[in-house]
This record gives C-alpha cells, sequence and structure tokens, in this order.
C-alpha cells in the first residue's frame, strides 16, 4: 500500500499538496468541514447572492486514490494525529496546513462541517447589505479593500466608508501602487479614513442591516446601516498547543527549518500562515511552500537524502481587484525587485473569477 501521507487542514495548502501525492503514497486529508473554500470568492458571493456557492468545493472530487476524513484534530506527535472522536490515524509523512481563522465574511459563518449553511447566511447578509444605504468597513488592508470594491461594483449608489489606524494603504508596497489605489478608490468614491479608528465596535452585529453612529478617537461621528470587519487573523494551532509535537513560538506559529520541516523531524512538515516565516500570511505564498513540500516528500519517498531548500519572497507581491474592473498588483520582477502589473494582469489573473477556474480543474470540475 505505500507510505501514509496525513495532510491536517484542507485549503489552499492542504488540497494542492494532498492532490498532488495521491497516487504518489497513501493520502488521507484531514479537515472537519465537507468543502474547500475560495476565501477570495465569498467577498463576491457577500455582494452578488448568484455567486454564493461558487466559494465551496466539495472534496469528494478532490482525490481519485486517498481519502477524506472529515474530522477535527485535536492533538499531533511525530507519527499522527488524534481525533476529536478520540480515533487516531497514523502518519509515516505528516503534514500541518491548518492556516489562520478571520472574520466574516472573508471566511464564512456557520461552516465548522458543511457548506450549506454557510452559502445560506451569505445570501441573507447579501440582503440585509441590499437595503443598507451606508456600508461600513473596519480595515483597509486587502479583504477590506476587495470588499468595498465588489460592494461598488453592484451598488455604484451605496456609501460605503473604510476606517483603519493605519497612516497609509499597503505600506509595504511601491509607491506607485499605493498613489494608483488611492486614485482609484477616489473614482470609486470610497470614503477612505486612515490613521483612527472607532472608539468602540458598533452597537449591532456585523452583516446586520441596523442603523447606527460609531465616533472615531478623532471625534468624527460615522453613521451607517451595516458594517464588516476584515481584521483580526488568528493562526489555527490550537491542536498542538499540549507540546506533544513541539512547542509554539510566542506567535502561536509553528518552528520549522528551510526545508518547511516542523524543527526536530524529517518527516513531519508545516506550512502557511502557522509556519514561523517572514512571508506573509497569503495563499499565494502557502501554495508556493506546497510545491516544496511535495518535492520533499517525493524525494523522501524515493529514498533521496537532499532535500528542496524553501526561500521566503523578499518581494512582496498581491494581486488586489477591486470588483472585475478595477484594481492594482505588484509582483516579483526577474531581477528581484518588484513591478506594478497593469490593471488588466490584475483582472484576467484574478478579478475576472477570483481563482474559480483554478480551483475547479484542482477538483475536476467541469466549467
Amino acid at each position: 500500500m505505500g507510505p501514509a501521507v496525513v495532510v491536517v487542514g484542507g485549503g489552499y495548502a492542504g488540497t494542492l499538496i494532498a492532490k498532488s501525492l495521491d497516487g504518489d503514497a497513501r493520502v488521507t486529508l484531514i479537515d472537519p468541514r465537507d468543502a474547500f473554500v475560495n476565501f477570495a470568492g465569498s467577498l463576491r458571493a457577500l455582494a452578488r447572492p448568484d455567486w454564493a456557492h461558487h466559494p465551496f468545493f466539495d472534496y469528494r472530487t478532490l482525490l481519485k486514490h486517498g481519502r477524506v476524513v472529515r474530522d477535527r484534530v485535536t492533538s499531533a506527535d511525530p507519527a499522527g494525529v488524534t481525533l476529536s472522536d478520540g480515533g487516531r490515524v497514523d502518519a509515516d509523512y505528516l503534514v500541518l496546513a491548518t492556516g489562520s481563522s478571520h472574520s466574516y465574511p472573508a471566511h464564512p459563518r456557520h461552516m465548522t462541517t458543511s457548506a450549506a449553511p454557510a452559502v445560506k447566511d451569505l445570501r441573507v447578509t447579501n440582503d440585509h447589505l441590499r437595503r443598507a444605504e451606508r456600508a461600513l468597513i473596519l480595515g483597509a488592508g486587502p479583504v477590506g479593500l476587495e470588499l468595498a470594491g465588489e460592494i461598488r461594483e453592484v451598488w455604484p449608489d451605496k456609501h460605503i466608508t473604510i476606517v483603519d489606524p493605519s497612516p497609509d494603504l499597503l505600506p509595504e508596497f511601491l509607491p506607485e501602487i499605493r498613489a494608483d489605489l488611492h486614485r482609484q478608490l477616489k473614482e470609486l468614491d470610497v470614503d477612505l479614513r486612515l490613521g483612527t479608528s472607532l472608539t468602540e465596535s458598533p452597537p449591532v452585529e456585523p452583516g446586520t442591516n441596523s442603523a447606527f453612529t460609531a465616533t472615531t478617537d478623532a471625534g468624527e461621528p460615522i453613521t451607517a446601516d451595516i458594517w464588516f470587519r476584515s481584521f483580526g487573523a488568528r493562526v489555527n494551532t490550537d491542536y498542538l498547543e499540549d507540546g506533544a509535537l513541539v512547542e509554539l513560538t510566542e506567535r502561536r506559529t509553528v518552528p520549522v527549518d528551510e526545508y518547511l520541516n516542523v524543527v526536530g523531524y524529517r518527516s513531519v512538515y508545516a506550512l502557511g500562515d502557522i509556519a514561523d516565516l517572514s512571508d506573509a500570511k497569503m495563499a499565494t505564498h502557502a501554495q508556493t511552500q506546497s510545491l516544496v513540500v511535495v518535492e520533499n516528500i517525493r524525494a523522501q519517498l524515493r529514498g533521496d537524502e537532499t532535500g528542496t531548500v524553501y526561500e521566503s519572497g523578499s518581494v512582496p507581491r498581491i494581486l488586489l481587484p477591486l470588483g472585475t474592473r478595477a484594481g492594482v498588483g505588484q509582483l516579483p520582477d526577474p531581477a528581484g525587485g518588484a513591478i506594478a502589473v497593469p490593471l488588466e494582469t490584475v483582472i484576467q489573473r484574478k478579478g475576472i473569477d477570483l481563482f474559480t477556474s483554478r480551483f475547479m480543474e484542482r477538483f475536476d470540475l467541469t466549467p
């Protein structure tokens, strides 16, 4: 039957690794949900109810030879994992790719096991958003900006305010990228309030149509009918806190070496948001790391001692669409620097379908 590869976490990295190694070994993917979520698509789904099912891909079509176990891992050790029902899954190679938890709508709510209630919830929130005249977004990172773009494209007249304590947008990116982003947001008539925050959270639940007035720390009132939080990610490493595998860092991340092995173990890997790396916690980095993990496990399956080294990206990269007609992007250039990519590239590579076609291919689905 061959060695057992156990992948914990069915997100961007976990599904890519499981799919790539399916057939090379006995692959088991463990995740409590019944479907992969393309979180980039959930923002569009919030604004367009006909998109509500697009972010979700059933795990049943991912693997041809391996299996998917729907359960939550409560502990991991060098030889495998323990499940919430007390069961055990042994591993010759263990891959930890459990990612982060984000606020709604970047991460759909009510999806502890099934996608169905999450789809329903997105449609309910769309109805609340449709009836609201003024939307407030807390957080001007990529998620908050993309959400504003999706809302604006559907509702040209809705008032949109973004509040963020940072004095500038995307400070780690090229000046021309930031300037272009400011210009586009102005053209989209987005009220951008930087360098300030609310004195307290709005008195209503996020995603609920109910008028309220909040106050910034500068004493400015902001009136809105609905609000969304787009900050506050938390790495999913609770199952490692017992120390059975490794001691977490102060940031609750997993220490890894240059091969993405958990420090001290040649057959245990960690990657993506939970790995203690300098990379930004973005899907693009997690999937690049996935390829290194796949190469290294394949080498080990062949009996090779050498491995592929992973080097964190020194150049921040981003494709940030603002709906299907606007946005900015930055990618590394061949010389090792950074370049601003044309709007057409941002739209063609991400804005049109938010990578939906890519994941349809991964899950063997027909467009």
